[in-house]
């Protein structure tokens, strides 16, 4: 495994981002609509570190060469992270961040077994497929601009969650900055459809 700091940061982005997409992805299609997820920027800290702590720990499928154990261990990870990340926002924060009640096989209102199942595949996905070409890609980039852009836009998303969080505990509900809403019917529509 390789533990170069500013690539591990700078990938931490990445999945940030991705994570901020899939969230929204999931709410189109499982609520109908989308929102900042509590972040002004369009990244979710919680996605980038997680992945990046659980390559430090098993590293990726690759290296290990047991899908089934390693996908285990990350339906396990998921688990203990939204529960833990949960508590902690109800307990400290004051806001239920998610609840996953009306999902079947819901263990706590923040894991189930579908979402764990679901995040461990996408995550040992990505662990398989994307994340040697990501890094060997971030390898290419002069470390004089891979440093200082790793540190600042690592820096930057984890103080945008602080502040997410701040304004949460401030108000004692989601922070909301925008939402975008699907249409439910043709009425909906703007005028142009009609």
């Amino acid at each position: 495994m390789e533990y170069d700091i500013f690539k591990l940061m700078f990938i931490s982005v990445i999945i940030s981002f991705l994570g901020y997409a899939t969230e929204n992805i999931w709410l189109l299609f499982t609520k109908g609509y989308m929102d900042n997820r509590n972040t002004v920027l369009p990244f979710l800290s919680g996605y980038g570190l997680s992945v990046v702590g659980f390559y430090l720990l098993v590293g990726t499928p690759s290296e290990t060469h047991f899908d089934v154990i390693y996908y285990v261990q990350a339906v396990i990870t998921v688990g203990i992270g939204e529960i833990l990340l949960g508590t902690f926002v109800e307990k400290y924060i004051g806001v239920v961040y998610w609840n996953y009640s009306w999902i079947p096989l819901h263990l706590t209102k923040y894991t189930s077994l579908p979402t764990s199942l679901g995040f461990a595949m996408i995550t040992m996905l990505f662990m398989r497929y994307c994340f040697d070409p990501i890094m060997d890609t971030l390898a290419l980039i002069p470390r004089d601009l891979l440093c200082p852009a790793s540190v600042f836009l690592f820096v930057l998303i984890n103080l945008d969650t602080l502040h997410g969080f701040m304004e949460m505990r401030k108000n004692h509900k989601q922070y909301s900055l925008w939402k975008i809403e699907l249409p439910r019917s043709i009425e909906d529509f703007p005028v142009l459809f009609h």
